[in-house]
């Protein structure tokens, strides 16, 4: 061992020591969970545990095959695989991945290696130049060579660098949960979007059979009244019935192509993708149970922002310990291995070695006040973080107990209008017949028309709404969805509310 680095100063020997001892030592106050302002069960739940649907999906994280569609479960894969806003987040992820990786090597001691070869010229024109000037055989032209291995260690000795990753890594994790929040939110998005494709051709496909029997009508009257058998009046009145009925047409045409362009966006394709697949009518999906075990207890559990607020009131927690370290000295380690010398022929010789050991202290003794307001501050973030969380889980709750709620009652709308429905198209059947008899006038004829064709329209319209239901309670529920990026390595946040410093 060089004799340089048995002179170590005995200060820097026991500042090292005390560093290590006291290293691990975190101030700040330690994460603990807070108690979520819901209450135990949802209100809703029995309503819709009673309700008569078929099975859901095996799987929660699947829970759009329990509609029973094969393309709706082609559809989501390629949503899955290629829509963009999943991809933004996925980038999100590797950047919080970056930054707690930084945060992480900030602890650990740090090395370097360098190498120099200088070459200089000493001007005769300054009082050193002259005065070496004026030594026999001064050369004014000098070389200098380099070699060094050096390293650097910052103490984390009131726990601050900690704190700080422990930040880091709780924005990780909120990214990850905000990433399978995307997810869920683009799945349910691309089927509550094929649902309302499905709805309005079905609307369509009513209206086509309506116009179609609007056409007859008025083809019998058109023959009627060339035999002198009905009245223009009656002719008229048929024509105008038919034009209401065709007005309806491109309306809900413009709105089916704009459903299912943006179903092409959310796979990532390029609007037009998947209309031949579309086009063919195919029957409208039939929302499938809803499984509401656990209550809101088990919501916060499972849902993905819940998940990422709880981190990022976490991740506030921690800096608030990172504000408060900065009361404390910070000391850093160093050191230097190497060779130097002003000839290349003997840099690697004994002679040109050099070695160096420093121990540095920094300490903000006289700049409390400025810590004052960063501490003040961190504290305010956490205050923000948790009534960010807090009414998080509240809208979490009212979304699950609204689309409970709309889910019942569609489908017992829907019920009823199919029993409405029924019975209308047998008083159709039956005022067409009378006016043929000329029992009844052709006006309570198109009014039978009208009034089962609202019915079919309604009743198509509240089945879709209770699909759609279904998708915003798989959606308000987290769908299963759990964050791919997890660590069981992390400190445990323990049960109660935000605490006082450890």
């Amino acid at each position: 061992m060089p004799s340089s680095l048995r002179r170590l100063p005995t200060a820097a020997a026991v500042w090292m020591l005390t560093g290590l001892t006291l290293g691990g030592c975190a101030v700040g106050p330690d994460f603990r969970r807070p108690e979520p302002p819901a209450g135990t069960h949802f209100v809703s739940a029995g309503a819709v545990d009673a309700r008569s649907a078929p099975a859901g999906a095996e799987d929660p994280a699947r829970w759009w095959t329990g509609f029973d569609d094969p393309l709706l479960d082609r559809i989501v894969a390629r949503v899955l695989a290629g829509n963009l806003d999943l991809a933004v987040a996925a980038a999100r992820l590797e950047q919080a991945r970056a930054g707690l990786a930084v945060r992480t090597a900030i602890q650990r001691p740090s090395g370097q290696l360098g190498a120099e070869a200088a070459t200089g010229r000493l001007s005769v024109q300054t009082p050193l130049g002259r005065l070496l000037d004026a030594r026999p055989g001064f050369d004014r032209t000098a070389d200098e060579y380099a070699l060094n291995a050096g390293a650097s260690w910052e103490l984390d000795l009131f726990g601050g660098l900690q704190r700080g990753e422990d930040a880091a890594r709780a924005d990780y994790l909120a990214a990850g949960a905000g990433e399978a929040g995307a997810r869920l939110a683009v799945v349910a998005q691309a089927a509550d979007t094929y649902i309302y494709v499905r709805a309005l051709q079905s609307r369509l496909q009513v209206l086509h059979e309506q116009i179609d029997t609007q056409r007859r009508l008025v083809g019998l009257i058109a023959l009627q009244v060339s035999r002198g058998l009905a009245a223009e009046l009656q002719h008229d009145q048929a024509q105008g019935a038919l034009a209401e009925v065709e007005a309806a047409l491109p309306a809900l045409e413009a709105g089916r192509d704009a459903a299912m362009f943006a179903l092409d966006v959310l796979t990532g394709d390029a609007p037009g993708h998947w209309r031949a697949e579309l086009e063919p009518p195919a029957a409208l999906p039939r929302a499938p149970a809803v499984a509401t075990a656990g209550g809101p207890a088990s919501l916060i559990r499972r849902r993905p922002d819940l998940m990422a607020a709880e981190y990022r009131l976490a991740a506030s927690n921690a800096r608030i310990g990172e504000a408060i370290a900065a009361y404390y000295p910070r000391m850093a380690l160093t050191g230097l291995l190497g060779f130097a010398t002003a000839g290349g022929g003997s840099l690697i010789a004994s002679g040109a070695a050099q070695a160096r050991l420093a121990a540095g202290l920094r300490w903000r003794l006289f700049d409390f006040g400025r810590i004052d307001a960063e501490v003040a501050a961190a504290r305010g973030g956490e205050a923000e973080a948790l009534a960010h969380y807090r009414q998080a889980v509240l809208r979490a709750t009212e979304e699950v107990e609204n689309a409970f709620i709309a889910l019942v009652k569609r489908e017992a709308q829907a019920a009823t209008l199919s029993t409405g429905e029924a019975a209308l198209t047998r008083a159709r059947t039956r005022a067409f017949a009378a006016w043929q008899g000329g029992v009844v006038s052709l006006v309570e004829v198109l009014d039978a028309d009208s009034r089962l064709l609202r019915a079919r329209d309604a009743r198509i319209q509240a089945e879709a709404d209770a699909a759609r239901a279904a998708v915003a309670s798989f959606r308000a529920l987290g769908g299963g969805w759990q964050p791919a990026v997890t660590d069981d390595t992390r400190p445990r946040p323990v049960a109660g509310t935000p605490g006082s410093q450890g």
